[in-house]
């Protein structure tokens, strides 16, 4: 609840947020935030973790109706999934423009085993875990369409994660700019070449 709250004042303030503003906003006393957290690092710390954690994006994924058409299902994801890179971009970016993130090492990521995992061997990347588990869920609203793929839809999966997360620096015309959903989606099932062919 105190994260909720606070990650919409993080976005706006950065690190000047402050902890009054939280609770005001998460509708305890001060003093509670206090209890949950040692201190405001630490609540702005629990922040990050919860800007880049894939776990709403997985389940609005999840979500997805896999009745709709292909394309629909995939213009759904694309929208999840850059709306989740865009709070990403905003909270982290916000952190780090206000010197929270700076000289801290890299940003607070779930690192923590669960209870009962396995620990034997190299620690395992939450960023790779994230991406997988990001490109499963991808790979499940494709499967219904398999047979329609040259490809795997494994390999469909990663190339429209691909096209969707690849960004050119700060565009400086309109050729520049991302491609949006509905190209993006066109790009993947039909490629750039100029011919007929139906929507799936």
């Amino acid at each position: 609840m105190i994260v909720a709250a606070a990650l919409p004042l993080v976005a706006e303030y950065g690190a000047a947020v402050t902890t009054s503003q939280i609770a005001r906003a998460a509708g305890i006393g001060e003093a509670t935030i206090f209890r949950a957290f040692k201190d405001k690092d630490e609540v702005l710390d629990a922040c990050v973790r919860e800007a880049v954690s894939t776990d709403h994006v997985l389940r609005e994924l999840a979500s997805v109706s896999l009745d709709e058409p292909l394309a629909a299902r995939l213009t759904e994801a694309a929208e999840a999934l850059r709306a989740h890179m865009e709070r990403i971009g905003t909270v982290v970016g916000s952190l780090h423009a206000s010197g929270h993130l700076r000289g801290r090492g890299r940003e607070p990521g779930p690192v923590t085993p669960e209870a009962g995992a396995k620990t034997d061997g190299p620690p395992e990347d939450p960023r790779a875990r994230s991406a997988a588990a990001l490109r499963q869920a991808v790979t499940e609203l494709i499967e219904p369409d398999r047979d329609a793929f040259r490809l795997a839809p494994e390999k469909v999966a990663g190339a429209f994660l691909g096209l969707l997360f690849t960004r050119l620096p700060t565009p400086v015309s309109e050729a520049d700019a991302p491609l949006t959903s509905e190209e993006l989606i066109a790009v993947l099932l039909h490629g750039t070449l100029t011919h007929p062919g139906n929507d799936t």
